[in-house]
């Protein structure tokens, strides 16, 4: 007979990270501050779990007995069901607190405030009405397919970001001790065995991007208006930046004697402080809207709405999207000019895909980017902008 009652009051502060036996399916899993109960059994040949609460708001000698009546109930075939499903007083989250859990840690993070929101908004839609109630340990492949098989090939997208949300949450658990360390919703060697391939049944779809041979048309329009959204647009388009940085650009980043503008880190979504070198038009436009200073923000009181700005260029250039024109600059680069990959991906703010490259190059390279900048002006604007 296996041994039973193996740990102790006494040994439980020194035991490492990991789970830890007590005997008679009753285990200690344990992970840094946090601790919690679990008992381990078979349903018809699968491993099962149960979560029994923290640890020491539930003690080795209550955890001890709660063990021993689900030990007996296994013998009499009864059905073993959650402390929450007995109505127990447990402390063991549900799926839902561990996700609204996840999203409050990972809120400092997110560069876009939204994120917050589409999390809770796909989760509520798709996951909680079958799995919210349930605790982390009784989630299991069925659980994750019955959320995601109705919508894998209607909302291919959609379902992709929903089980990557799944996936992290259930991490989430597993990290804080509230289920053994197999995530049901993992895509490899696991999921992929049952649902179709997004990529087969979703083609990926691209920003739309304005060939780059259009682009002067457009910024030559552009320049001729005083408008805040052409402004704004412009400016997008000269630093390559995304929208929402331009649209938020306040004075404290600007200096104009050095020509160079720092956007910080918590406005980047790579979460690195990047300085761009400014060009002549740039700098002109920055000139332009001094005379129009009233606050903090460069481009009006507060920033200016990303549709007004989509308005702009579709008024200019026709259904394109803001973001693509990131893209109609990398066209122009790579096929008109002899710049390296290297500061061309520094002048979109990009890491270098090559980690050996980004361990020992660990300049921002803002001379060779400013030569870009120069560069990219004087064809969206022609060889006067200097």
């Amino acid at each position: 007979m296996a041994k039973i009652n193996r740990l102790s009051v006494k040994s439980i502060p020194s035991l490492q990270n990991g789970s830890h036996s007590d005997g008679g399916n009753l285990y200690l899993r344990k992970n840094g501050a946090t601790a919690s109960w679990v008992f381990r059994y078979k349903l018809a040949g699968k491993p099962r779990e149960l979560g029994l609460g923290s640890y020491p708001a539930r003690g080795l000698a209550e955890a001890r007995q709660v063990a021993s009546r689900m030990r007996t109930e296994l013998l009499e075939g009864v059905v073993l069901r959650s402390l929450k499903a007995r109505g127990s007083p447990q402390d063991v989250p549900s799926f839902r607190d561990c996700a609204l859990s996840l999203i409050d840690s990972k809120q400092a993070e997110w560069s876009n405030k939204k994120h917050a929101q589409q999390w809770r908004n796909t989760l509520e839609t798709y996951a909680f009405p079958r799995i919210g109630s349930k605790l982390p340990s009784e989630i299991d492949v069925r659980a994750i397919v019955s959320v995601l098989e109705p919508i894998w090939v209607t909302k291919t997208e959609t379902a992709s970001r929903v089980r990557q949300r799944l996936e992290a949450i259930l991490d989430w658990a597993i990290v804080h001790g509230y289920r053994a360390p197999d995530n049901p919703a993992r895509w490899k060697n696991n999921l992929e065995r049952i649902l179709p391939s997004p990529a087969k049944i979703s083609p990926v779809n691209h920003f739309r991007a304005l060939p780059y041979v259009d682009l002067p048309a457009v910024c030559s329009e552009l320049s001729r208006s005083d408008s805040v959204s052409s402004q704004v647009l412009l400016f997008t388009i000269l630093t390559v930046c995304r929208s929402g940085e331009a649209r938020g650009t306040s004075w404290a980043e600007i200096n104009l004697g050095a020509k160079r503008w720092v956007v910080p880190a918590h406005r980047k979504k790579e979460r690195r402080e990047l300085a761009i070198p400014l060009s002549a038009p740039c700098i002109d436009i920055l000139r332009s809207r001094a005379g129009y200073r009233q606050g903090d923000l460069v481009f009006g009181l507060k920033p200016l709405s990303d549709v007004a700005v989509t308005k702009q260029l579709k008024r200019v250039a026709g259904d394109f999207t803001v973001h693509g024109l990131r893209s109609t600059f990398r066209q122009w680069s790579a096929e008109k000019t002899s710049h390296t990959e290297n500061v061309l991906e520094k002048v979109l703010g990009h890491a270098s895909r090559n980690q050996l490259i980004s361990a020992y190059q660990r300049s921002d390279l803002f001379d060779l980017r400013r030569g870009v900048m120069d560069d990219w002006a004087r064809f969206c604007l022609g060889p006067s902008q200097d």
